[in-house]
């Protein structure tokens, strides 16, 4: 991949599931007890973590407990706007 393209939805997937799958792990939690503490199905957690795939509520029970759920406050947030061409770059 290019670095200057965007990831695509299954490479952003993969990229959470192993940053989650870390993060529970540095934090010393096993899969029943995160999703014990996060009020998660375990079956959502086992399959967020194989597969990608949870429903967006639950990903953000699951961060709140990973204690990363304030970096959802920036997606889709307002960003600077970029020059379109070399000349808009030049006024």
């Amino acid at each position: 991949m290019l670095s200057f393209l965007p990831p695509t939805p299954s490479e952003m997937m993969e990229t959470l599931k192993t940053n989650f799958r870390q993060r529970r792990k540095a934090l010393g939690y096993t899969q029943s007890e995160l999703a014990t503490r996060a009020g998660v199905s375990l079956g959502s957690l086992k399959r967020f973590e194989r597969f990608g795939q949870i429903s967006l509520e639950s990903l953000l029970k699951l961060a709140l407990v990973l204690e990363c759920l304030g970096d959802f406050g920036e997606v889709c947030g307002e960003r600077e706007v970029l020059p379109k061409s070399i000349e808009d770059l030049l006024d």
